[in-house]
């Protein structure tokens, strides 16, 4: 499996100036990212932006650094130096890479998944899966522990330590079931494969930790 990237932050929108007679042009684009309000410049925006297109592409895992500069560099209103912005907004924060397949625990560790739009359910055709939406329009569909993941992992201080706690099943055992035989390495896999749909179709946004 190749490299991803996915948007990070929340839209915050268009800042304009407080004049008269009112200026069209906004003063800068904002970004809610961690414990920070980013200001963008019109292009850094648009080059953020470029990052929730084609869920469909995410859904795919085909989104990756290369084919979201060589989308930029080929849109109707060209952006040539696509590759150093980009470079830029990761350096940020703004925009994450991960291997999906790979050692998850280090991007994980560093952010916070937090819910967007509307838990949906299951439905009697296929209860195993669960969708998110607005309104009663469904936009993605998951499995009921990334479901579970994407709705409560926010409570927990990061992403990884949200998928241990999701894996662990002593209480269950307990009980008398059967073991899971689930690991917060699986979990966090399975979380990879629906993260880039969820968060190109804003369902969800991924949130850094703030420094210390």
């Amino acid at each position: 499996m190749s490299t991803v990237i996915v948007p990070a932050g929340l839209s915050m929108g268009p800042r304009y100036r407080y004049v008269r007679p009112p200026d069209p042009t906004p003063e800068c684009y904002e970004v809610h990212l961690g414990d920070d309000l980013v200001e963008l410049t019109e292009t850094e925006a648009a080059v953020w932006a470029a990052a929730f297109l084609y869920p469909d592409q995410h859904a795919k895992l085909a989104v990756n650094r290369d084919s979201l500069v060589r989308m930029l560099e080929t849109a109707p209103k060209p952006e040539p130096q696509a590759a150093r912005y980009v470079d830029d907004l990761i350096a940020r924060g703004l925009l994450v890479e991960f291997d999906p397949d790979g050692d998850l625990q280090p991007v994980f560790s560093r952010h916070k998944l937090l819910p967007l739009a509307q838990g949906l359910g299951s439905t009697p055709e296929a209860p195993h899966q669960h969708a998110i939406g607005v309104g009663d329009q469904p936009i993605v569909a998951l499995p009921n522990h990334v479901y579970g993941l994407w709705s409560f992992s926010y409570l927990l201080p990061n992403l990884w330590e949200a998928c241990v706690y999701y894996a662990d099943d002593s209480e269950h055992v307990a009980d008398g079931g059967r073991p899971l035989g689930d690991s917060g390495k699986s979990i966090a896999k399975d979380l990879a494969q629906h993260l880039p749909v969820l968060l190109a179709s804003a369902c969800a946004f991924l949130d850094p930790l703030p420094a210390t």
